[in-house]
């Protein structure tokens, strides 16, 4: 783990979740594992940590004998021009990816369903700075192990009355009728259902609160720019401060449903503070 730890330039001080957090939480997986694979879902707002968990989980499983494979609900959003052609036809909205309507669920399920068995799986991939489909990985399967890691993963739809009233000035002034929040809703009670129900385990990393993960995803966004700018990396770009606040804005009912919602019903739940320590709240 040392060793990994140092390739995914991770701090040292990242050693105390894994003690804390990823240990417990992969010998609950493991116990778990069956023939035919299991999959675990782990849920997690922007910024919050979910890839860095899902990295040190997916060694913790495989040092214990079992395959695990990946899969991030970003790496199934929809092609930027199919996210454009939705757009014409329901709301200007989901032109920008984000929430449920906006994911390739199909994709989703059959890669699930196909990591359980033997042979190839193509994996998806997203470029986040491109806003497009980026290249495919591949994962020999069968899988033990799918960690199925996401901002919304595993969320329910929010109660209708709830729709109602804007969250924010996004909905106030680009969704007044609510078209764009009522179908990302529909979405989540319907084709989403398929996609999440079928968790062995659902894990969720749990945020103080909304604004702690603005903070978070500023800082992100901060930091891609460096690496872009580091690597030269044509045109692709990164967000400035403004257009990350104007981005999240479009995660944000959905993810302070989930941090309302989630914690009661999940069958784990990490606690994060605002400088991301986690600590284990539920096994």
């Amino acid at each position: 783990m040392d060793d990994f730890l140092a390739r995914e330039r991770l701090p040292a001080s990242y050693a105390e979740t894994v003690a804390a957090v990823a240990a417990p939480l992969a010998g609950r997986i493991a116990d778990l594992a069956r023939p035919g694979g299991v999959v675990v879902g782990l849920c997690g707002p922007q910024a919050s940590g979910k890839s860095t968990l899902t990295a040190v989980l997916a060694q913790l499983l495989e040092e214990r004998g079992l395959r695990a494979a990946v899969l991030s609900l970003d790496d199934l959003y929809l092609t930027r021009a199919e996210r454009t052609a939705l757009g014409r036809r329901v709301h200007p909205l989901l032109a920008t990816r984000g929430v449920p309507g906006t994911h390739d669920v199909a994709l989703g399920m059959r890669v699930l369903d196909e990591l359980r068995g033997p042979g190839r799986t193509v994996l998806p991939r997203f470029d986040k700075a491109a806003d497009d489909r980026g290249e495919s990985t591949a994962f020999e399967g069968p899988a033990d192990v799918v960690i199925f890691e996401g901002w919304c993963v595993g969320a329910l739809p929010q109660p209708a009355v709830d729709l109602s009233d804007p969250v924010n000035d996004l909905e106030r002034e680009l969704d007044p009728d609510g078209t764009w929040r009522g179908y990302a809703n529909a979405q989540l009670a319907g084709s989403y259902r398929g996609l999440f129900d079928g968790f062995d385990l659902l894990a969720l990393l749990q945020a103080p609160g909304f604004e702690v993960v603005l903070a978070w995803r500023r800082e992100q966004e901060r930091k891609l720019r460096e690496r872009l700018a580091r690597e030269g990396a044509g045109g692709k770009r990164a967000m400035s401060d403004a257009e990350v606040a104007h981005f999240i804005a479009h995660y944000e009912r959905l993810t302070r449903w989930i941090l309302a919602e989630m914690p009661a019903r999940a069958d784990v739940v990490v606690a994060l503070d605002a400088a991301r320590k986690a600590v284990l709240k539920r096994l």
